[in-house]
């Protein structure tokens, strides 16, 4: 099928802040389309659900960007050491997925996140605590961004006092817009941080501690079950997709409640409804936005639509997950929905190793939130708030009021 890209216009204030009925538009114009996306890239929109759930464990679609046609994927990548950029399992097909996935999926069990409960409701409750005397917050520089930095640093054996820089460096290499990423910002950013994570490696090596960066370590220096590359890579992806993410989740599902006065009613007054709200909250407007990035290994055929070999695939997760084929109403926000199989954490091998971590913290973050600042609100429009114009979607801010001096903490979420 030849058909001229559609320019997705990230430009226009108007789409950053809500590109949902461009979107709707999209899908409703054809379920797979050629589209011009973040950083002036093309890329095939796969949009209706069915689709892009079967391409999401299609083993024609590669994660590996070295599989792309277009020269500008990997040139916005790292310069001086763009192959050790690579070497994570976000960008691995098996097997070295399936290895360096089972190196870490202990870390994340249900049951292991379980245990950290208590450790994120304390965490959350003091950097409440230095805001309710004031009643007004940034609710994302206050709480969605440093929650998830925290839990992330600690499970990881990372010093919290260095989450600034690894933050600029993270937003160096992430940031996009209109146009491609400078070679040269994206590249002092990776040099910073490899340094950095190299430094602290050397340092577990010599005081390892009861963190997963020093089992990592044990597992490359006693049982060789990665290389000193995939070691750095690992450290780094477990680092930044361990909070950036999240902090959306955080602040997109605070910020779409204050645009919905009647779901966050409702929520107050039924907090059980809780976990429902934060599937909701990934399907309706979640943090990964429009979807998620893949590499046509050969010819493929999707929604009787032929894309080509090498081409860019991306899987709209955010758009399929408001298609009305399998959601009822899928443009209204609805906390009790039961059938909610979205697709906001993926599926299949690549399916995201850190949901249940988010959804802890998120549980608990928003959770507390209500309990805690009686009367909360927006100091500006739902419609002016900020929203980053990356495939990373959340608020840049989050200004709220709220009553001053609200109770002490509770013990539970």
């Amino acid at each position: 099928m030849s058909q001229q890209p559609v320019l997705l216009p990230y430009s226009d204030p108007a789409f950053v802040t809500d590109p949902f009925p461009v979107y709707r538009q999209l899908r409703d114009d054809g379920p797979v389309q050629r589209a011009v996306i973040a950083g002036g890239l093309e890329a095939w929109l796969v949009m209706r659900y069915e689709d892009a759930l079967a391409a999401l464990s299609d083993p024609r679609l590669s994660s590996d960007v070295r599989d792309a046609s277009d020269p500008r994927l990997t040139q916005q990548l790292p310069v001086t050491e763009r192959e050790s950029f690579l070497r994570n399992m976000l960008r691995a097909d098996p097997p070295d997925h399936t290895r360096l996935r089972r190196l870490v999926s202990k870390a994340f069990t249900a049951r292991r996140v379980a245990e950290l409960r208590p450790r994120v409701q304390e965490i959350t409750d003091r950097l409440l605590d230095a805001v309710v005397p004031n009643g007004r917050a940034d609710l994302v520089a206050d709480l969605a961004l440093p929650l998830p930095v925290t839990v992330i640093s600690e499970l990881l054996g990372v010093p919290a006092a260095d989450r600034h820089d690894f933050q600029h460096w993270t937003d160096d290499m992430i940031r996009r817009g209109t146009e491609l990423p400078d070679p040269a910002v994206v590249d002092t950013a990776w040099r910073r941080m490899r340094s950095y994570l190299t430094d602290l490696l050397r340092a577990k090596r010599t005081q390892p501690a009861d963190d997963l960066l020093s089992a990592l370590i044990v597992a490359r220096d006693e049982e060789q079950r990665l290389d000193e590359d995939e070691l750095v890579a690992m450290a780094f992806l477990l680092l930044v997709a361990g909070y950036i993410t999240t902090v959306n989740l955080i602040g997109g599902g605070i910020s779409v409640l204050l645009a919905h006065p009647d779901q966050l009613r409702t929520l107050r007054d039924d907090p059980a409804l809780l976990p429902d709200a934060i599937e909701e909250f990934l399907r309706y407007d979640g943090p990964v936005n429009p979807g998620i990035a893949r590499f046509a290994r050969e010819d493929v055929e999707i929604g009787g639509v032929t894309i080509p070999r090498g081409a860019t695939v991306l899987i709209a997760s955010a758009i399929a997950d408001r298609d009305p084929s399998r959601f009822a109403d899928p443009d209204r926000l609805d906390i009790a929905r039961r059938d909610n199989a979205h697709l906001a954490f993926g599926h299949g091998i690549h399916y995201c190793l850190g949901a249940p971590l988010a959804r802890l913290e998120g549980q608990i973050a928003i959770g507390t939130v209500l309990r805690r600042l009686p009367r909360l609100a927006l100091t500006v429009p739902p419609g002016d708030l900020r929203w980053r114009p990356s495939g990373l979607r959340g608020p840049e801010r989050l200004p709220v009021t709220f009553t001053a001096g609200c109770p002490e903490p509770a013990s539970t979420a």
